[in-house]
């Protein structure tokens, strides 16, 4: 079975994407590879960000990769929190106080579409391809649901009919979610080589 990192420690993203990608492939996360450092995400798009952790794990570890990210665009937000939002309350990652800081900027505004986007990057030698996935919906005015992580309380997908991702399963939300779409791209382009 044909083994590749996927760059994260994040116990839920993990998760999802072990399930979606199925037994096909060994799926690494970085602990799995002795990877115990803050990689570094310093680009201004999600795109670069995920291109910059699969090169950092290629060029430190040698293994073939892929990493994402993904953000969350409010249209009255102004596209916020976007590339920062994982951070967006501070450098911890706390997820409550990031939706805490979401709800106080939109307050009681009525324009609450959003989207959520993933870029996956995979580099395989020295080729590097990019997976993008999107999905529109809403940001409700309070948390519903207990499961998923990050924003998932306060997105609801349109396709949803107003379920939030934490109030669905994880093969409910793998079927129509951000990280599904680019990760059904990933998968068919790899199982198609």
């Amino acid at each position: 079975m044909k083994k590749i990192v996927f760059a994260t420690n994040n116990a839920h993203k993990l998760q999802e994407m072990r399930q979606m990608i199925g037994n096909d492939f060994e799926v690494l996360s970085l602990s799995d590879i002795g990877c115990h450092e803050d990689i570094p995400e310093t680009s201004p798009s999600i795109e670069g960000n995920a291109r910059q952790k699969a090169c950092y794990v290629k060029e430190h570890y040698g293994y073939d990769c892929f990493s994402d990210d993904t953000g969350l665009e409010i249209d009255a937000l102004g596209g916020e929190p976007g590339v920062r939002s994982a951070r967006y309350a501070g450098d911890d990652h706390n997820s409550e106080h990031n939706i805490d800081k979401v709800l106080l900027k939109l307050g009681d505004r009525k324009d609450r579409t959003a989207r959520f986007r993933t870029a996956i990057a995979l580099i395989e030698g020295e080729r590097i391809t990019i997976f993008e996935g999107k999905v529109e919906g809403n940001i409700l005015t309070e948390r519903h649901g207990e499961g998923g992580f990050g924003y998932d309380s306060i997105f609801a997908p349109v396709e949803a009919d107003g379920l939030t991702f934490a109030q669905m399963t994880a093969q409910e939300k793998n079927a129509i979610s951000h990280r599904g779409r680019a990760t059904r791209k990933l998968i068919a382009y790899l199982l198609g080589k």
